[in-house]
């Protein structure tokens, strides 16, 4: 995905990617969102059984011998390949299954669904009763943690690395803190290409922090790199310290900061409090995804948004726009360096400096 990049805090001229508009029609006909509901759960299914990645490492599969090698329902299988195939994510000749070119794009945008259908399936289908207030999201309605780690730092390797990747190489850091950290791949990532240094993730989940100390571990970073299961909001509002929170120069966040500042009453005082939280840090690379600005001739939808915003209605979060956010990084004193698109639709990386 081609990214254009602003520079300067606040200026309204900064270019996007021209993907963040989409290419999803609308209105959206009936055929196209029923046929789009079980296209997202094929996919999601084929995520999991890892037919996606199995077209990375080999280009194509042959059906019986999947099916032998994972222990598959040979009947269900071909179903959901006769499935894709229809949504005209593969061609079958025979046996042999390979990826089309709107294939191989869904594969490429594959964390969007993990993230969907993995991880809020049960929040999207329980609108109506969270509506009437049946249910209530965070009691008898819950995310799966675990897929939502997941998806995201799928949608990292494959949208955002090789931008934050740019942004990180002009930091000087020697302890570096992810703040909702999920499984740890990001931060295991940069701490091993930062010879000496060490990294601390905090995220709530515990199952999400189980996963990332498998990932620490396959990194082989047991002794740099710490998981740390804690709720940031205590972190940063100062009731829980973290082990080597003052040693900390650099801290990153990614599309978490909208749940920091889930509270109106609170909202001003989260930046200037991650401050004090980790007092020696320098730079701040905070990145979230952005309310959508709607336009009156809009006649497509991008990747992303629309699930963002209502999965987040549904859990009674609320969401912001780039200015808001800029404009509470300025009032908590820090330097916006740079504002760049992130990857992710309406999604963006503020470089910041205390």
């Amino acid at each position: 995905m081609s990214a254009c990049y602003g520079v300067n805090p606040g200026d309204a001229g900064i270019e996007v990617p021209r993907e963040w508009s989409g290419t999803a029609a609308t209105p959206v006909t009936a055929d196209t969102a029923f046929n789009g509901f079980v296209c997202t759960h094929v996919v999601f299914a084929f995520e999991r059984l890892g037919v996606f990645a199995r077209f990375a490492e080999a280009g194509s599969l042959d059906m019986t011998g999947f099916c032998a090698e994972h222990g598959l329902d040979d009947a269900v299988f071909r179903a959901l390949v006769g499935a894709a195939e229809s949504f005209g994510h593969v061609t079958v000749t025979g046996d042999r299954v390979l990826p089309t070119e709107h294939g191989e794009e869904v594969r490429r945008q594959l964390g969007f669904f993990t993230w969907a259908v993995g991880g809020y399936h049960d929040v999207f289908a329980a609108a109506a009763p969270i509506a009437t207030g049946k249910r209530a999201f965070g009691s008898d309605v819950l995310r799966d943690e675990a897929m939502v780690a997941l998806g995201s730092a799928q949608a990292d390797t494959a949208l955002m690395r090789h931008i934050l990747d740019a942004e990180i190489a002009q930091v000087d850091f020697s302890v570096l803190a992810d703040l909702g950290s999920g499984t740890c791949e990001r931060l295991s990532r940069l701490v091993k290409d930062r010879p000496g240094a060490r990294g601390i993730g905090l995220d709530i989940s515990r199952s999400a922090t189980e996963l990332a100390a498998r990932t620490v571990a396959g990194y082989g970073l047991r002794d740099r790199v710490e998981p740390v299961c804690a709720d940031v909001r205590q972190v940063v509002a100062g009731e829980l310290k973290p082990e080597g929170a003052a040693e900390v120069d650099a801290v990153m966040s990614f599309m978490f900061l909208h749940d920091l500042l889930a509270d109106p009453s609170t909202r001003s005082r989260v930046i200037p409090e991650m401050r004090e939280a980790f007092p020696n840090a320098r730079t701040f690379l905070l990145a979230d995804t952005t309310i959508r600005p709607r336009g009156a001739a809009e006649r497509t939808l991008p990747m992303f948004s629309s699930g963002f915003e209502l999965a987040h209605a549904l859990m009674g979060v609320p969401l912001h726009t780039r200015q808001d956010y800029e404009r509470l990084f300025v009032d908590a004193g820090l330097t916006i360096r740079r504002t760049v698109p992130f990857g992710a639709p309406h999604t963006y990386l503020f470089v910041l400096e205390a």
